[in-house]
């Protein structure tokens, strides 16, 4: 694998920027037309923003939910919209799973992807990695309250069998967003893509969400591997991915999340800092296994947080640390998330960006 940039390739925009704001009265996910707000100021940031998607049990969980934290706590947070989705697809599969948050480094914009899939009705794991979509939906915003058209972009390449819970992280040295995702690839002589084959984490970059560079393998130790997510720190990128093996004598990690280090963005070769997170010890408890890592960082103290989300059991679940290298990660006590929040992502928000969201929302009854 390169450590640069592939060439871009274009991608087609699927319908025009439109103003929609968040105010869901039909309780239908349709957002009414708002004026766009002011660009975003560089003021410190006072709360945080989660957005996730609920679960395949129900005909409007794979869609993207938003919720505010209670001033600037990190562990308690409150539904918006009414606890109704405040995205829907209707592009692709019409579901979209693993909603993912970036701010632009300019701190004008807002961009949100996620994976193009659709479990409810069919449950056709299987069909989904061989023959699942190969592109993202993204959303733009100014505000985080009036967003652009849906649209999808192809990032994978024609012998992948799915793509699964896209993140991007903005690479300053090359000034490119590089965007990675979960892909199980099949050999090039194998078109119904029927033989075996692993997850593989892919990336591809871009600068604006348009156009995007052709895919390369970022992450491939040899067996299955999704839901990789990033944080940076003083020089360091810390990344923690799901070990997607099944749990065994010989594999005890298998099912919770490993911690690397590197100090490039696109390094093929990163130091493993502490495996089984999540996982229960003899110094606390745990989660039963563990997928769609999210990590951010408190905006008050010097900490650390991770949600892990327990699928099949509780959705997601907090840890959190005060040393991101020793990699030893404690559940948190005292947490207050929405109800079935899965995998997604929180934002630390500005004063005006929380009060901004919570009032667009504030007329919504709770469903």
């Amino acid at each position: 694998m390169s450590g640069s940039p592939a060439t871009p390739r274009t991608t087609t925009r699927r319908g025009a920027a439109v103003a929609v704001a968040a105010v869901l009265a039909t309780g239908t996910g349709v957002l009414a037309p708002t004026a766009p707000a002011d660009t975003p100021s560089r003021e410190p940031y006072a709360g945080y923003v989660f957005v996730y998607f609920t679960g395949e049990g129900t005909a409007d969980g794979e869609q993207v939910y938003f919720a505010a934290s209670r001033g600037d706590d990190p562990l308690a947070f409150d539904e918006l919209g009414g606890g109704r989705p405040v995205l829907t697809s209707d592009l692709g599969d019409r579901g979209v799973r693993d909603p993912f948050l970036i701010r632009s480094p300019e701190g004008d914009r807002f961009f949100l992807i996620a994976t193009d899939l659709r479990i409810h009705g069919n449950g056709d794991w299987d069909g989904a990695q061989r023959h699942g979509s190969r592109s993202i939906m993204i959303w733009e915003s100014e505000d985080l309250v009036t967003w652009s058209d849906q649209r999808m972009a192809t990032v994978s390449p024609p012998t992948a069998g799915n793509t699964w819970a896209p993140e991007a992280f903005w690479d300053a040295d090359r000034e490119v967003y590089v965007v990675f995702w979960a892909s199980t690839l099949y050999a090039a002589d194998d078109p119904d893509h029927v033989g075996d084959s692993h997850h593989r984490m892919l990336y591809a970059t871009t600068r604006d969400f348009v156009e995007f560079s052709e895919p390369a393998v970022w992450v491939d130790p040899g067996h299955s591997v999704i839901d990789s997510t990033l944080i940076e720190h003083q020089g360091a990128y810390y990344r923690f991915t799901k070990d997607e093996r099944d749990a065994s004598a010989s594999n005890p990690c298998g099912k919770y999340i490993v911690a690397e280090r590197a100090e490039d963005l696109l390094d093929p070769s990163w130091d493993l800092v502490a495996e089984c997170i999540g996982r229960p010890t003899e110094d606390g408890p745990g989660i039963e296994r563990g997928e769609g890592p999210t990590v951010f960082k408190s905006n008050t103290v010097d900490k650390w947080y991770l949600f892990i989300d327990e699928f099949g059991g509780r959705g997601y679940v907090p840890f959190e640390t005060t040393d991101l290298a020793e990699g030893r990660w404690t559940m948190s006590r005292d947490y207050d998330l929405p109800a079935s929040p899965r995998h997604g992502t929180v934002l630390p928000v500005t004063q005006a960006e929380h009060d901004r969201l919570t009032e667009a929302f504030a007329a919504q009854a709770p469903r």
